[in-house]
């Protein structure tokens, strides 16, 4: 195999394990690749750019099966999609203007704020705070962070809306079907600022669409969402940990 063909062979097979794994709990891969593809000297920008599409490709595939089997909650999804969808682009616009070590410093915190709230989020399925205008500040505020360091929110919004009571499948399902329309403005934004390699966002994107498909059906017909939960939320930690390592080495 030539070197250039194991350089996109490599990013595939990255792609599509992680895209499985994270859309097992409903969310975008690209919380886990934009600090690995970092790691691997891409970008940083670029890396955020491809993330952000990766995640629409994984989600939106995951959306579609879900949106057929008649699982999905539509209306409840609505005030995050506004929100997120008005906020996310000025955070990827301001990103350009702040220190790649400020925004790694601020992953490496979004890594660890969202295992945390994974790990520890166990109240029971009965809906508390279910207010639109709470779902709304949970959309600008997630929207602006994601936008800033090129991921979905997916990982945060999940165990937040956890937090507030509702039920984790539910909140799986509507956060698959809101995490395209924040990623996808956010990543035309990086487009005006970002030199895409356009071959390798091809190769990562069969690999989410993949990872996406595979990854919600083992979430609806083999694994409880408390399960996925714990599993993703180590490999944040374990994330958060080496980057932690190359910024204080």
């Amino acid at each position: 195999m030539s070197p250039e063909l194991m350089h996109y062979a490599i990013y595939f097979f990255l792609t599509l394990g992680l895209s499985t794994l994270f859309s097992m709990g409903g969310v975008g891969s690209a919380i886990g690749l934009v600090p690995i593809f970092s790691m691997m000297d891409m970008p940083i920008n670029l890396a955020k750019a491809i993330g952000l599409f990766i995640n629409s490709a994984s989600t939106i595939t995951a959306s579609l099966m879900n949106f057929f089997r008649g699982v999905l909650d539509i209306r409840f999804a609505i005030p995050l999609i506004i929100s997120i969808m008005l906020a996310t682009p000025i955070g990827a616009w301001l990103s350009q203007y702040i220190q790649k070590e400020i925004v790694e410093w601020v992953l490496v915190s979004f890594l660890m704020i969202s295992s945390a709230l994974l790990i520890f989020s166990n109240r029971e399925t009965k809906v508390v705070y279910n207010k639109a205008w709470v779902l709304y500040l949970i959309g600008v505020v997630v929207g602006l962070i994601s936008g800033m360091i090129g991921v979905g929110g997916g990982s945060l919004i999940m165990p937040l809306l956890i937090l507030l009571g509702f039920d984790a499948k539910k909140a799986a399902y509507a956060i698959s079907f809101v995490i395209p329309f924040s990623t996808l403005g956010a990543f035309a934004t990086y487009l005006s600022f970002v030199d895409m390699d356009w071959i390798l966002l091809g190769v990562v994107t069969i690999a989410a669409i993949i990872g996406g498909y595979v990854g919600d059906f083992i979430m609806h017909y083999r694994l409880t969402p408390k399960q996925v939960k714990k599993l993703i939320a180590i490999v944040l930690l374990l994330l958060a940990a080496k980057m932690l390592y190359k910024l204080l080495g």
